[in-house]
């Protein structure tokens, strides 16, 4: 865990990579939940044996389940002293070069791409790469942005 004083110390870490943070596995469960959740029941991530005979010969998590996993998987990568909140603001990139299919071990690894002063402090664009495990390529890669306001 990478540990900044405040947010003039990240500011000084623009084009770092900030390291990985830990090993999660994808379970069936939490793709049946996250299905329930969006109404997405698309074989390839609920039907276990249609998705066996499928192109990727197991069911795969949704992209956006990947995606929504960023929180989780960068928890343990940094964290900032001193603020009153951190908030998502949104996206600027998403892509998902990779199917993530169930049993898989997946770890985010993060890039400080920028960092703006804005009226309520900082704003951070940070690369996230969420990597399979024994894969080359990567299961989600996103350019998140977050708004980072100090405490008063």
């Amino acid at each position: 865990m990478r540990v900044f004083a405040d947010l003039e110390e990240l500011a000084a870490a623009e084009g770092e990579h900030l390291g990985h943070g830990e090993w999660h596995e994808i379970t069936q469960a939490e793709i049946g939940l996250f299905a329930d959740a969006t109404g997405d029941h698309q074989w390839i991530h609920v039907d276990l044996e249609k998705a066996a005979a499928g192109p990727f010969g197991a069911p795969v998590a949704h992209g956006y389940l990947t995606l929504s996993l960023i929180p989780l998987l960068v928890r343990d990568i940094y964290t900032v002293q001193g603020l009153a909140m951190g908030v998502n603001y949104g996206l600027n990139k998403v892509r998902f070069p990779s199917p993530v299919v169930v049993g898989s071990r997946v770890r985010a690894g993060a890039e400080l791409v920028e960092i703006t002063d804005v009226a309520q402090g900082k704003q951070a664009v940070v690369k996230v790469t969420v990597e399979i495990e024994g894969n080359p390529k990567p299961g989600c890669v996103a350019d998140t942005v977050v708004l980072l306001v100090p405490a008063a």
